[in-house]
């Protein structure tokens, strides 16, 4: 049986991306793991469980993916079902609101089927303490009626496979942490890497793309493949409408020089964060509560968006007391290192 996503319009524990997502997630998606490049151990360790279980004959393990967004969480599990021959359904912590939707959910499932779950750490706790037998026996125990004639029912379900996603480790439940077989954090990506992801999607757009573009594109994309790839979707618009329809060095240049993205990948956004903790809290340290009103931004996209890279190139540092900006911040910014962080920072 060939894998295939399932959609069902009528559950609304089901999401279904806009065509704009549809086209980014779906056609430029990686179809195979000769596609998929970086995470090379944990891909690894995937081949071998996913060989294991089709011997076995038995459900693959559940699995939990965690990193920052856009290294390919959503995508891996794709390609798990893909490699198991078998169906994917995908739905989000948020959207399963009752137990009753999670029922709803679990007893559709065909067996050795995968149930994704996006930011599975936003799992309202009821629905958290149903998933519990079901992952463990394949089986949901739902309370019927009230009060003292309230009584349990138990379903059986078909043996399936959780694939978990989520930004925010830190904010699973050590049960529900625990409960997942393989655990593994998806890191950035190389520049190298992310330069063969770029090929790949600028064929399927039917895109020519220069070799120095694409070298300089995959410099800037963040070490991120969602970031690239909408980078290279924008970059192409002004290929199309400025140019003859090639991505060359200049129209990259310009492109980039619109978007307000530097040469070291950081957009407005990013030097927005880096300037206000230098001009409002002399280059910090300065506590995220603080940092987050400041930039009038909610304390999860400073922590889960903005952050990650600037602390991956170390312009951006956590410390006991708060986030101080780096001597290579400063410099990104042409900005003197004030006295009082010389010696922290030395």
């Amino acid at each position: 049986m060939k894998p295939k996503l399932l959609k069902v319009k009528k559950e609304p524990v089901l999401e279904s991306p806009t065509p704009e997502e549809e086209k980014l997630l779906t056609s430029l998606r990686a179809a195979s793991w000769d596609e998929f490049r970086g995470q090379e151990k944990l891909k690894e360790t995937l081949k071998i469980a996913i060989t294991a279980a089709k011997k076995r004959k038995e459900p693959l393990e559940h699995i939990l993916l965690y990193g920052p967004p856009g290294l390919g969480k959503t995508t891996m599990a794709h390609l798990i079902g893909k490699e198991l021959g078998v169906n994917v359904r995908v739905t989000s912590g948020p959207a399963i609101e009752r137990a009753g939707d999670l029922a709803s959910i679990l007893t559709n499932l065909e067996p050795h089927d995968i149930l994704f779950i996006d930011e599975i750490h936003r799992l309202n706790k009821v629905v958290e303490e149903t998933i519990y037998p079901a992952m463990e026996d394949f089986a949901l125990d739902i309370i019927i009626g009230k009060g003292p004639s309230a009584r349990t029912l138990r379903l059986d379900l078909p043996p399936f496979t959780i694939v978990g996603a989520t930004t925010r480790i830190g904010l699973l439940s050590s049960p529900l942490r625990d409960r997942f077989g393989v655990v593994s954090r998806l890191s950035f990506y190389e520049p190298d890497e992310l330069k063969h992801i770029l090929s790949l999607a600028a064929k399927k757009l039917q895109t020519t793309i220069h070799p120095i573009a694409l070298t300089e594109l995959s410099r800037r994309g963040r070490g991120t493949p969602r970031i690239a790839l909408r980078l290279l979707k924008r970059v192409r618009d002004v290929a199309q409408v400025e140019g003859v329809g090639e991505i060359t060095e200049a129209i990259l240049t310009r492109s980039l020089s619109m978007l307000e993205v530097d040469h070291m990948g950081l957009d407005s956004s990013d030097r927005r964060l880096l300037a206000t903790v230098i001009d409002k809290f002399a280059g910090g340290p300065v506590g995220i509560d603080t940092l987050a009103a400041a930039l009038s931004e909610d304390i999860g996209t400073v922590e889960e968006v903005l952050e990650p890279y600037l602390m991956q190139i170390g312009f951006l540092k956590r410390t006991s007391r708060g986030r101080i900006v780096t001597t290579e911040g400063f410099k990104h910014l042409g900005k003197a290192v004030p006295k009082h962080l010389q010696e922290a920072l030395f």
